[in-house]
């Protein structure tokens, strides 16, 4: 999760924030742009043990980590009171910002292709190396930390944090566990109108369980295997109803900007932050934020960055912005980081590929739907929907994404298009067996029934 947004420009009306989500309308002959977000967990690589944030006994964690990038970059410091919790890139988009169980996300910039997302990895993962290694620190490419109990892992210095952690068992059973021990990789990517925006909402959505499947990594938790593939997608399942899940009503007629305000402004907020100050108005509506008459805060009134910062703590399969978030995916490996954002690219940014599979999809009920999100971090690709298995679906969705990146026609020095970026799906599809599935086998034949062996085998070279 980036910076908070600062925009103290006062809201006159709901109809301001349609305004708000439609600037983000590109427009005809515009570019498109790409933007990736990647978390990784963090592990003390002797102790196999989770990473706090502060000084501790001669040992250092996600504090100094962040100091570290900032000497090997330069990017602007983003501070909660006292507290680093983040960098900004000085000019391009991009943010570091740490999660609430100290997850590391790179909050990558906008950028034209996936060539442009790849060396931005390399940058990021390269400046991460130097000081990371200094403290004795590497990272899980899993989407659950596979170890360490919730009580185990360490809490980060923001504010909006504990009012959500205060909040979450409130409305869920699982909500400190996807704030605490999952990591994701996400996509983002551009409309030009809204009606573009509708279309690639209803694709994004019906594709989620999906990607899901394809990106299934997160098999453990507590030291065992959980019985699923994606514990990070059950835990999501019963994390919070009112910010969740596959928005039924994207898919009825009508959809559109005021459609999706309407959704967000019946959402509970977390927190109002004037100042260096989050308050705590969780529950709250945001309509009494507009009237000014928020009981915690009263005559106070909605700003432009209230509502940004509230859309960013709604947490449904796609979410809406002034872009498009996928968010279905489980952290995984470098290859993964760069295939998630291929494939949306290559089925959003072509014509051809999006109008297809908006016809593949179209035909699912909302039920059926449904019931294939909830059958997904169990069976992956073995799940089905209208008597196709998501493994038959995602070879149709694979060739419709390079048949829209060979269309891109975007090269790297050595000549190569993008569709390199999907051979880790291919394999996958072809194989069928995810990750998820490879992690349980080395489980019970070489790391010998223990997830230690996860801090080898799974970890990210820097």
């Amino acid at each position: 999760m980036a910076r908070d947004v600062t925009d103290s420009t006062p809201i006159a009306s709901r109809d301001a924030l349609v305004e708000w989500l439609a600037a983000g309308c590109k427009g005809s002959g515009a570019p498109l742009r790409v933007g990736t977000e990647h978390e990784k967990i963090a592990f003390y690589s002797d102790l196999l043990a989770p990473v706090p944030y502060g000084c501790d006994g001669g040992r250092c964690g996600v504090g100094r980590l962040l100091e570290g990038v900032q000497e090997a970059t330069g990017w602007e410091p983003i501070m909660d009171r006292e507290a680093l919790i983040g960098l900004a890139q000085t000019e391009g988009g991009g943010a570091i910002s740490i999660e609430p169980g100290g997850q590391f996300e790179l909050s990558g910039a906008p950028l034209l292709d996936i060539h442009a997302t790849a060396a931005e990895l390399d940058a990021h993962l390269s400046a991460l190396a130097g000081v990371a290694h200094s403290l004795g620190v590497e990272f899980l490419d899993l989407g659950a930390s596979p170890k360490w109990s919730r009580a185990e892992t360490p809490a980060m210095p923001k504010q909006r944090y504990k009012i959500m952690a205060a909040y979450m068992p409130k409305v869920g059973s699982r909500g400190l566990d996807m704030m605490f021990r999952t990591a994701t990789i996400q996509a983002n990517l551009d409309f030009v109108s809204e009606k573009d925006m509708v279309e690639k909402v209803r694709v994004g959505l019906a594709l989620q369980p999906l990607v899901t499947a394809l990106f299934a990594n997160s098999p453990f938790l507590d030291g065992k295997p959980t019985g699923r593939l994606s514990e990070r997608s059950t835990i999501w399942l019963d994390t919070d109803a009112d910010r969740t899940g596959m928005l039924p009503f994207a898919f009825e007629e009508g959809f559109g900007f005021e459609r999706y305000v309407d959704y967000a402004l019946d959402v509970p907020m977390y927190f109002v932050k004037r100042g260096d100050i989050y308050h705590d108005v969780a529950g709250a509506s945001f309509r009494d934020l507009l009237e000014g008459r928020l009981p915690q805060l009263p005559g106070e009134r909605a700003v432009i960055s209230d509502w940004a910062n509230h859309l960013s703590t709604i947490f449904p399969e796609v979410r809406l912005k002034t872009y498009l978030e996928m968010r279905g995916a489980d952290g995984g490996p470098r290859a993964h980081m760069t295939a998630l954002p291929a494939l949306f690219a290559g089925l959003f940014y072509d014509s051809v590929a999006l109008d297809q599979a908006l016809q593949l999809t179209k035909g699912w009920s909302a039920a059926a739907r449904q019931r294939l999100r909830e059958d997904v971090p169990t069976l992956a690709l073995d799940a089905t929907i209208d008597g196709r298995s998501l493994r038959e679906i995602g070879r149709d969705i694979l060739a419709l994404a390079k048949a829209g990146l060979e269309q891109r026609a975007r090269v790297n020095a050595q000549g190569e298009d993008e569709t390199i970026y999907l051979a880790p799906l291919e394999k996958i599809i072809s194989e069928g067996r995810t990750l998820a599935q490879e992690r349980l086998e080395a489980f019970h034949g070489p790391w010998g029934g223990s997830v230690d062996g996860a801090f080898r085998d799974c970890v990210i070279p820097l």
